[in-house]
């Protein structure tokens, strides 16, 4: 099954690469609503070009991939630097290539791996449409929809085309198109414009454009690239970095080498080679190409776990959430109801009541988990033929029919069949809707009027229905409530049922409800605050309660599976939809369940952190470079000596203390919870080491002047302190230690001092002469205590013989933030 799958996916993903044959006119036609066109018409506007090509690509090619990894500025920068240390005839010193493109190519491979995840998720949930073809229906994808075919379209289906109604009726959601909210109704003989989808009813609809006459191309890329930019530190950050060793970059080159160039005895060879050493190191080279790695490796992982990632950096945004707005149906709930119980308020009309239930499913064509589960639990072989029908409608909440002979039975929520109802009523209402969602079953002698419901209603039935609970809902609900995370339940059915599902699903401070019909626009911001539980919230409140959190300063997700959750879904730093739901909630959400699966939410959270962690303790050894560098650059425009590395030192240091280092940490399980802001976290590790190696190298170079040492002398001791001090940080970024951090803080050790002494001519690293070994202990003893000095400050430490390593020590600032949580 699986292999027919991958080979149907590639067929389709070629012809849609290819290109569209040119459109040409055909005669238009209007197919009997319920035939539809024949297999000849269908291939007459196959090969006249008027088919529903969408050519937005679901994901990036691999070619684009490989190009958007290897076209970075940072790999133009060393490119340059190649070329220079070539014209001056030192191949040797081109060593450092070799790093960069093991970093490009791992990049490449990672993100092509996480593209053929996404693809085959992608092919498995792809938008698809019923199509009527000689009278059959049939399934396909949007893309092979072709001009004046007949669609079925129902509640939840997002229209993939311009289409006319030429049977039924329905209400659509055209906020995509329009910005208004509101549904609007749709009869015969309306237009429903590409991108809108269906809030209730059914109509067969004639496609009336295709391709690029209509929305389909911007709603099918716009469907993803709508979303809202997601709430990215780590991008932030990285772009921050990017930005201001860019402009530093120039300046700094160019005042260097000629500074380098007038030194007494230097070559353009020296000058060439000193300038380039102390620009590579500054550049993090592998630093984004490690974040795209270690997110890209997530997105597979998670691929495995069937959660469709479609926007590479939110796993990093769901790890930080700090509030969980969740859509009851779908998440907490399974999507399926279950009919408990009918109550008669009228036992004359013990016999009719379930005949009446039996019928308006038959008459109707709503197909809601409502009206699901009324059809399950009463069903009748021979129903009353209907003579007129009103189907339902989310403005008026209610649905009915007509019936030769029998009346007109209503159908639907209380306050909206019968606004003015008996005391008793009421009471019985109140009552039942703290355990049940309840419907009102009501009759009337009248036929249905055009519009309203007919005159002398009478209430005869409740109808009490209950929502089946996810079984994973309390365990999922309390992992994030032990996290830290603040649950709230958002939905449009009455505040009882919802906090009802809230209490059954073991949910917090479940009775800390409102009902949001009763809560004026200025107060939403203060109830989004105060209040647990939802009730009777309409799309617009959603986006509203959501955007309320945000200005609180809260990181919020949220989760649903209908249209009427696509606005707040938007809005989220991250919107999570069920792959059981509507076409609009996929297409806008972040990530996807495939399997509706709830509890695979704190699989993504701990991906999250795992990414966000183990980015967080490469990122401080690849920043360590920039930070000596930076200090160092700016020191040699003012001194008056040459620069005391080569680049084929930073060779040996980089791939013994930061390359091979942060590859293996950035994939290592680490499900911390996530503290502190990332640049701050980054800075606070980095900052120490790489002043103590500015300081120690600096006062290396003045010390030879002032001795009268050799420049390959001072290099030596330069190297040695260099690659020693960002070892010892290794040391401390391994903590806590497992069996393969030890493996790999000693095995780069070994392949530091292998390369240092063993192959110490192949790296132009002179051998320490008597004269410089005290000064090498005199100058690294005083380094050691610097680092120490200001790992501690930094860290918030109290100052001691040795510093302990970050993990073991928890800020007074974290400590607050941790007691405030607790209480």
């Amino acid at each position: 099954m699986v292999n027919k799958l991958d080979k149907l996916r590639k067929i389709m993903v070629q012809e849609k690469s290819s290109s569209p044959i040119a459109k040409r006119p055909v005669e238009r036609l209007s197919p009997n609503p319920d035939v539809g066109l024949n297999a000849q018409q269908v291939q007459e506007r196959i090969s006249a070009g008027q088919q529903n090509f969408d050519s937005t690509p679901a994901t990036r090619t691999e070619k684009q991939i490989a190009l958007r990894n290897i076209c970075t500025l940072f790999n133009l920068v060393n490119i340059i630097f190649f070329i220079a240390i070539l014209s001056v005839g030192s191949v040797k010193d081109t060593l450092f290539m070799t790093v960069v493109a093991a970093n490009t190519a791992i990049g490449i491979i990672q993100e092509i791996r996480a593209k053929r995840s996404i693809d085959k998720l992608s092919f498995l949930t792809a938008a698809k449409a019923t199509v009527l073809r000689s009278g059959e229906k049939q399934e396909l994808p949007i893309e092979e929809i072709v001009l004046d075919d007949i669609i079925i379209l129902s509640a939840g289906d997002q229209v993939p085309t311009d289409s006319v109604v030429v049977s039924g009726f329905c209400e659509a959601d055209e906020s995509f198109l329009t910005g208004e909210s509101d549904a609007i109704s749709k009869n015969v003989g309306d237009t429903v414009l590409a991108g809108s989808f269906l809030i209730s009813g059914s109509v067969h609809v004639r496609a009336d454009h295709v391709s690029a006459d209509n929305y389909i191309s911007k709603i099918s890329a716009s469907a993803k690239t709508v979303k809202k930019q997601v709430n990215s530190e780590i991008m932030r950050t990285m772009k921050s970095i990017v930005a201001v060793i860019s402009v530093a970059l120039i300046p700094i080159s160019i005042i260097l080498f000629r500074n380098q160039l007038a030194l007494p005895d230097a070559t353009t060879q020296s000058a060439v080679l000193n300038t380039t050493a102390a620009l590579i190191a500054m550049v993090p080279e592998g630093l984004m190409l490690l974040t795209s790695t270690v997110l890209a490796a997530s997105v597979v992982r998670l691929s495995q776990k069937h959660v469709m990632v479609q926007e590479l950096y939110c796993i990093e945004t769901l790890a930080r959430v700090d509030v969980l707005c969740l859509d009851k149906t779908g998440t907490i709930t399974e999507g399926t109801m279950t009919c408990k119980e009918l109550v008669l308020l009228d036992e004359s009309y013990k016999a009719d009541a379930p005949k009446a239930l039996a019928s308006l499913v038959c008459a109707l064509e709503d197909r809601n988990a409502t009206f699901s589960a009324i059809e399950k639990a009463y069903s009748d072989p021979t129903p009353w033929t209907a003579t007129k029908t009103a189907p339902f409608s989310s403005r008026t909440k209610w649905s009915g029919a007509t019936f030769e002979a029998q009346g007109t039975y209503i159908l639907g929520a209380a306050e909206f069949v019968l606004p003015v109802r008996s005391g008793s009523l009421q009471e019985a209402l109140f009552d039942y809707s703290q355990e049940y969602r309840v419907l009102l079953l009501a009759h009337s002698d009248e036929t249905l009027p055009p519009e309203g419901l007919p005159a002398n209603l009478h209430p005869i039935a409740l109808i009490l229905l209950q929502d089946n609970i996810r079984k994973e809902a309390p365990a999922t609900l309390r992992y994030f409530r032990e996290q830290g995370v603040i649950c709230k339940v958002i939905s449009g059915d009455s505040v009882e049922t919802v906090s009802g599902i809230a209490r059954r699903a073991g949910m917090e401070n479940w009775d800390q409800c409102i009902d949001m019909s009763q809560i004026s626009k200025k107060d939403i911001a203060e109830a989004a605050e105060k209040y647990t539980v939802f009730g009777r919230v309409t799309p617009e409140q959603k986006k509203l309660l959501v955007k309320a959190l945000q200005k609180k300063g809260h990181t919020v997700a949220m989760t649903g599976d209908g249209v009427n959750d696509v606005m707040a879904l938007k809005e989220a730093d991250c919107g999570i939809a069920i792959a059981g739901g509507a076409d609009a909630a996929r297409n806008v959400a972040h990530l996807v369940l495939l399997k509706s699966n709830f509890d695979a939410l704190p699989k993504v959270v701990e991906e999250g952190r795992r990414a966000i962690n183990n980015i967080q303790r490469s990122a401080s050894l690849f920043l360590v470079k920039t930070v000596y560098a930076t200090i160092l650059s700016v020191a040699f425009i003012f001194i008056t000596a040459p620069y005391p590395f080569q680049p084929i030192h930073l060779t040996l240091i980089g791939l013994t203390t930061t390359g091979i280092p942060s590859v293996v940490l950035g994939l290592q399980p680490n499900h911390d919870r996530v503290q502190g802001h990332f640049l701050r976290n980054v800075l606070t590790t980095a900052a120490p080491c790489g002043i103590t190696i500015a300081f120690a190298v600096l006062l290396a170079v003045i010390c030879g002047q002032a001795f009268s040492l050799a420049q390959a002398q001072v290099e030596a001791m330069c190297v040695l302190f260099t690659g020693g001090a960002i070892l010892i940080l290794l040391f401390y970024v391994c903590h806590p230690w497992t069996p393969i951090r030890a493996v790999l803080f000693g095995s780069m050790t070994f392949l530091f001092f292998l390369g240092y002494f063993g192959f110490h001519g192949f790296f132009s690293i002179e051998r320490f002469a008597p004269s410089s070994f005290l000064l090498l202990v005199l100058i690294g003893v005083g380094s050691w205590e610097i680092f120490r000095i200001l790992w501690q400050l930094f860290h918030g430490q109290k100052i001691s013989l040795i510093p302990k390593p970050a993990n073991d020590y928890e800020h007074p600032v974290q400590t607050q933030h941790r007691q405030r949580q607790r209480h």
